[in-house]
């Protein structure tokens, strides 16, 4: 009857228990009352860092309770109507009980269920009165039992009834200490470290793992708390990030972190695009825009997202901090489309992204004052271990801030305003891979900031960033060194700095030939944003890119990987040069066809388009002979005029004309030159 108590989309404390059906058989119902009280009872074998003596309490009473429930089946009793509604209660009181007892020994919930300390006592309370409550309506005097069990019975439900199920002073105390804590980071003092010590060792919070375990669970709870659009406790766990965060890079930084040093850097985490999921990311939430807007500044933001910002009283554009002129928002329905043919192409669910959306509090500013605090105290320490610290602690500190900035925009900017790029570019030289791995990678983090775009190339960032591209230790790194200078080619007065910086697009081009192949992809998109500053087409032709570009088009289960490095094909062939090189590729044209054939993203069939319009409007006949053999081409065509986004529409009613104005000069050649041979063989 009850197949998985502990689901994974639960908030904790929250207990989604289920009354057991009218119709079901007294037999299931008492099978399934004794694996949960099982169950309740292998908690005695776990840790409880709060809680300890009304889970004991409790966990005694549900044991006594068993051996009644398994003398009843062993002996094969018949149960009247009155047991199973009681029996019945019992089994929704245990599922709750169950519940509060996972959610009170779980790994990395410590911190808030402390804090959660007068709401869990009082739920205890009321699961043990509801025990009692149901054994004093139980008829146990109609149920044939041993006397031990009868005894063992009614004295369970007499100290039920009695129980003194309260908070722990010990627990009181340690809360109290908490708060405290909070109140010193909020006022902008630092806590004394033997005082958040207490706190740590109280709740057996003893590593960095353990911290790390502590914000993982919290950063969770605030996301299932979005998801039930609840965000009253956001500030409270908020607080809590923020201080085990400080825990974590402060008081335990001499701990061993490398088992939990999980790298990121697979392609799930530092693979970029050339429609790239970061463009269509609210500035706000950081997830994808179901519905864009635009504010007075240009600037573009989800508007769930916006309408919450205004609302709690800001008049600053979020991104750019000027002031709004007014709170209009203008649909933008370009990017909206553009939005929608991304999660289309990709298999992503708009609706799931809505509901993932993060709360603003956690991106633009932090979730309340006291976390902000910590940040900024935080931020302030790693960047002192960074330049002074040894060689150890500058490593730790790296992998600190690379975690701090993967998901906050507010840590981002804490980070770079404390000054932490300057020493990560220094440590990019280090021989230590985990050291350059890690440096790298929170640089990666801090250039998607705008802030950190500018103090990187104003502290001459291209070179060592370019050091790590040419000969990184590790390809990964190198792919994360790509993938910086794609976010800093956004900014376009740096693309023209990267393009003519000795060495950075032969680089890229190395990283297509020989990497992995999300190192292959990062390459194509920083080469795809350099292309955007027009002088920069000669030098990426001039490295030999393009037959490198048609190989990676046969890439098995890479379609991503296909569609970009279309895209970077369609803006070379835009110029003449550029087109020239594609056609003098052998394989290109057939290549390009064969994806246009097989494809059904509409983006790689808009860029497949796009260069076969170019290629035919600069190399003319030659390109529209081939196509013109193809039969199928121009039903291809036909299709995405009725079928296609409005540009692939208009590209390709394009080349059907030249496509049909070569067969009728064809055919015009063609009828001349017959009665001319006539006339001379009459001749």
């Amino acid at each position: 009857m009850i197949q998985k108590l502990d689901r994974n989309d639960r908030r904790v404390l929250t207990f989604p228990a289920v009354h057991p059906c009218e119709s079901i058989s007294p037999a299931t119902l008492l099978g399934s009352l004794i694996t949960l009280s099982r169950s309740i009872c292998d908690h005695q074998r776990k840790p409880f860092a709060t809680q300890k003596r009304n889970a004991r309490e409790s966990i005694r009473q549900i044991g006594i309770l068993l051996l009644f429930l398994e003398e009843i089946q062993d002996r094969g009793l018949n149960l009247s109507n009155s047991i199973v509604l009681c029996f019945s209660e019992l089994h929704l009181t245990f599922q709750k009980l169950q519940f509060l007892l996972q959610d009170c020994s779980r790994d990395g919930s410590r911190f808030w269920v402390l804090m959660k300390s007068h709401f869990v006592s009082t739920q205890f309370r009321v699961l043990i009165r509801a025990v009692a409550t149901a054994l004093d309506v139980l008829p146990l005097s109609s149920i044939d039992l041993s006397c031990e069990i009868r005894e063992l019975v009614e004295l369970v439900a007499k100290q039920s009834r009695k129980a003194k199920i309260e908070l722990d002073p010990e627990d009181e105390m340690a809360m109290k200490r908490v708060i405290l804590i909070l109140n010193q980071f909020e006022n902008k003092f630092e806590p004394e470290p033997s005082m958040i010590k207490r706190v740590l060792d109280y709740l057996e919070i003893r590593s960095w793992s353990d911290c790390n375990k502590e914000i993982e669970f919290l950063d969770e709870e605030i996301e299932l708390g979005s998801l039930d659009a609840d965000d009253r406790e956001v500030p409270l766990l908020s607080s809590l990030v923020g201080l085990m965060s400080y825990c974590r890079g402060v008081l335990f930084e001499s701990s061993v972190f490398g088992k939990t040093e999980q790298t990121d850097t697979k392609c799930s985490f530092e693979m970029v695009g050339c429609l790239n999921p970061e463009d269509f990311r609210c500035p706000i939430s950081l997830e994808l825009m179901t519905d864009p807007v635009t504010v007075a500044t240009g600037q573009t933001y989800d508007r769930a997202s916006i309408q919450k910002w205004l609302k709690s009283g800001n008049l600053l554009c979020p991104k750019t901090g000027k002031k709004l002129t007014n709170t209009e928002l203008v649909p933008n329905f370009s990017l909206k489309k553009l939005i929608q043919q991304f999660c289309s192409d990709n298999g992503i669910s708009l609706s799931k992204s809505r509901k993932n959306n993060r709360d603003i509090t956690r991106t633009i500013v932090p979730g309340c004052p006291a976390a902000g605090e910590a940040m900024k105290l935080l931020a302030g320490f790693l960047t002192g271990r960074l330049c002074y610290g040894t060689h150890e602690q500058k490593k730790k500190a790296a992998y600190e801030i690379r975690l701090l900035a993967k998901s906050s925009i507010f840590n981002r900017s804490c980070l770079v305003e404390s000054g932490t790029i300057p020493p990560l570019l220094k440590l990019l030289n280090s021989n230590d891979p985990s050291m350059e791995e890690n440096s790298t990678a929170a640089l990666l983090k801090l250039s998607k900031h705008a802030n950190g775009k500018k103090v990187i190339i104003d502290n001459g960032g291209l070179k060592p960033i370019l050091g790590v591209l040419e000969s990184g230790l590790k390809l990964e790194v190198r792919q994360i060194a790509a993938a910086i200078f794609f976010y800093l080619s956004s900014v376009p007065d740096y693309r023209k700095l990267i393009g003519d910086f000795p060495g950075a697009i032969k680089a890229l081009v190395e990283l297509i030939k020989n990497g992995t192949n999300c190192g292959k992809k990062n390459a194509v998109v920083a080469i795809f944003g350099l292309l955007q500053y027009h002088p920069n087409h000669q030098r990426v032709l001039a490295s030999g890119i393009v037959p490198l570009l048609v190989d990676l088009l046969g890439t098995p289960d890479r379609d991503d990987l296909t569609t970009d490095s279309l895209a970077v094909l369609a803006a070379l062939a835009e110029s003449i040069n550029g087109a020239i090189s594609i056609v003098e590729t052998d394989t290109a044209l057939p290549s390009i066809m064969k994806a246009l054939a097989s494809t059904t993203s509409r983006t790689v069939k808009e860029h497949c388009v796009s260069i076969l319009l170019s290629l035919c409007s600069s190399c003319g006949r030659d390109v529209l002979a081939v196509l013109a053999k193809d039969a199928s081409v121009m039903t291809l065509l036909y299709s995405l005029v009725t079928d296609g986004t409005s540009h692939t529409s208009k590209k390709a009613r394009l080349l059907i004309r030249l496509l049909q104005k070569f067969h009728e000069t064809s055919s015009s050649c063609l009828a001349n030159a017959v009665p001319r041979e006539h006339f001379i063989h009459v001749q």
